[in-house]
C-alpha cells in the first residue's frame, strides 16, 4: 500500500552536501569498480599510475543506487565516447553529517534538503553542452511511482511542493523522476555530492580563478574578498559556492547566478592547464568525487564514466551554456514558479539544440553576476533560420518532405546564465547592503 509522507518546509540553509538514508549496496561490487574507474581513467589518459591509487580510492568508494530507469542505457557500447546524448543530475544535498566543524551540529540540524539541482545535457552529436540550474525553492509535482528511501514503500505523487523537499522525501531516484517530469527528458545518471566535495574537487584542479565586481561580505558563510580577481580553493571556494547574502540580490537565484561564474571559470582552467591529459591531476579529482559523491549504479560504471567523459571534453567552451531555469515569485513571494519560458528550456533539452542566450537577459537584473570590463563582448545571437512550411501549423512544404530539424535561436530574456567561455563577475555586496 501507497503512503504519503510529510515533506519537511524549505529552509535557508547552505547547498551542497551528502546522500540520506539511501540503500546500500554490496561492497565488493563497490570496490571493484572503483578500482576499474581509476584503471580505465588512467587507460584513457595514456599513462599509467600506481597501482596504489586504485586500491586508495576503492578503499573510500561509497556504495551506488538504483534509479529504475537504467535500462534506457541498453545497448549503449561500453568502449570510445559513449554514443548518442547524455543526461546527468548532480544533487546537493545541505545534511551536516560527517561534513566535519562549521557547518551546524549534525544532530540538530537533520533536514536533508537537495538544495542543488544541476541537469547536465550533452548533445547527440557531442557538439554542444547545457547544464541547467533548477532554483531549491521552485514549485513542482512530484510523480506516482517514488519509494520511501527508508522501507522501500510506495509513495504518493505529490502537487506544488518545493523541489529541495523531494530528496527527503523519496531519495535521489525520487529527484530524478521528478526532473524527468519537469523537462520531459530521460535522466539515467545522477549523484549526490556533499559539502566538502566542492572544496576537495577544487583543491583537486588547483584552484579556480573568479572576477569579484564589487566586495563580497557575508558573515552567514564567513566569506569576505575585496573587488578583482581571487583564486579560490578548499574552504574558500566551497564559501564562495554557498555565498547567498553576499551575492546579487541575496537570494537564491543570485547564489545560482554566482554559482555559474564559478563552474564557467573551472571548465575554462580545465581546458587551459591541461588537468584532462594529466594523469596526477585526474586521480586527484577521481579520488575527490569518490569520497563525497553518491553514485547512481548507472555512473559508477568505469566504462560508462570513461565513455562520457570522451563525449564530452572537446566541446567548444562557447557552445556549454551554464542556464537558469527561468522562474517567477508566487503571490506570498515564498517560492517561485516556472514561468512560460521554461518550456522552450525543455524543447531545447527535449530536441537537442543549442541553447543560445539572450545577450540582453542578464541587463538590468537584480541577481545577475555581471560582465567582466576586461572581457571580449559576446557574439550576437545567431537570427532564427527560416524554415521550409508553414510555422504555425508545422505542415510540410510543397516538395512534401519532412520539416528540417529545429534550428539554433536565442531563448526568451527571462532565461538567463551563461556561456563557460564567458567570463562573468560576482556582484558583490557589501553588510551594509544587506
Amino acid at each position: 500500500m501507497s503512503r504519503q509522507r510529510t515533506t519537511r518546509g524549505a529552509d535557508d540553509a547552505p547547498a551542497i552536501a551528502r546522500h540520506g538514508r539511501l540503500r546500500r549496496h554490496g561492497v565488493w561490487g563497490t570496490v571493484a569498480k572503483a578500482t576499474a574507474s581509476v584503471l580505465a581513467v588512467v587507460l584513457a589518459s595514456g599513462t599509467a599510475v600506481a597501482a596504489y591509487a586504485a586500491f586508495d580510492l576503492a578503499a573510500t568508494a561509497k556504495p551506488t543506487i538504483e534509479l529504475g530507469n537504467e535500462s534506457a542505457l541498453d545497448g549503449i557500447p561500453d568502449v570510445g565516447a559513449i554514443e548518442g546524448g547524455v543526461n546527468l543530475l548532480i544533487i546537493g544535498s545541505d545534511s551536516r553529517e560527517g561534513q566535519g566543524d562549521g557547518f551546524g551540529d549534525p544532530d540538530l540540524e537533520t533536514s536533508v534538503l537537495n538544495d542543488v539541482n544541476l541537469l547536465l545535457h550533452i548533445s547527440q552529436d557531442h557538439t554542444h553542452a547545457s547544464v541547467v540550474s533548477f532554483p531549491r525553492d521552485m514549485l513542482v509535482d512530484v510523480p506516482a511511482g517514488c519509494t520511501d528511501p527508508e522501507t522501500g514503500e510506495e509513495l504518493w505523487e505529490q502537487y506544488g511542493v518545493k523541489l529541495n523537499s523531494v530528496l527527503d522525501y523519496g531519495g535521489m531516484p525520487c529527484v530524478v523522476k521528478t526532473v524527468e517530469n519537469l523537462t520531459g527528458v530521460t535522466v539515467p545518471f545522477a549523484g549526490i555530492v556533499q559539502f566538502m566535495g566542492a572544496a576537495a574537487i577544487s583543491e583537486a584542479v588547483g584552484g579556480v580563478e573568479v572576477c569579484v565586481a564589487e566586495p563580497i561580505e557575508d558573515e552567514h558563510t564567513d566569506l569576505y574578498l575585496t573587488a578583482g580577481s581571487h583564486e579560490l580553493k578548499g574552504l574558500q571556494a566551497l564559501q564562495f559556492l554557498r555565498t547567498r547574502y553576499g551575492v546579487g540580490d541575496g537570494s537564491d537565484l543570485g547564489r545560482i547566478s554566482n554559482q555559474q561564474v564559478f563552474m564557467s571559470a573551472l571548465a575554462r582552467e580545465l581546458q587551459s592547464n591541461g588537468t584532462l591529459t594529466d594523469p596526477t591531476k585526474m586521480y586527484s579529482i577521481a579520488k575527490a568525487a569518490l569520497d563525497n559523491m553518491q553514485l547512481s549504479n548507472s555512473l559508477a560504471d568505469p566504462t560508462k564514466m570513461v565513455s562520457i567523459a570522451k563525449a564530452a571534453k572537446d566541446i567548444d567552451l562557447a557552445k556549454i551554456a551554464f542556464v537558469q531555469y527561468p522562474t517567477a515569485y508566487s503571490e506570498d513571494w515564498s517560492a517561485v514558479m516556472p514561468t512560460d519560458s521554461a518550456e522552450a528550456v525543455n524543447l531545447a533539452l527535449q530536441q537537442d539544440v543549442p541553447i543560445v542566450l539572450d545577450p540582453t537577459a542578464l541587463e538590468d537584473n537584480s541577481y545577475a553576476s555581471v560582465g567582466d570590463p576586461n572581457a571580449p563582448a559576446p557574439e550576437a545571437a545567431p537570427e532564427t533560420a527560416t524554415e521550409t512550411g508553414d510555422a504555425e501549423t508545422g505542415e510540410t512544404g510543397e516538395t512534401g518532405e519532412a520539416a528540417p530539424a529545429p534550428t539554433e535561436q536565442a531563448l526568451p530574456s527571462d532565461v538567463t546564465g551563461q556561456t563557460a567561455a564567458e567570463t562573468r563577475c560576482s556582484a558583490g555586496r557589501t553588510l551594509a547592503d544587506q
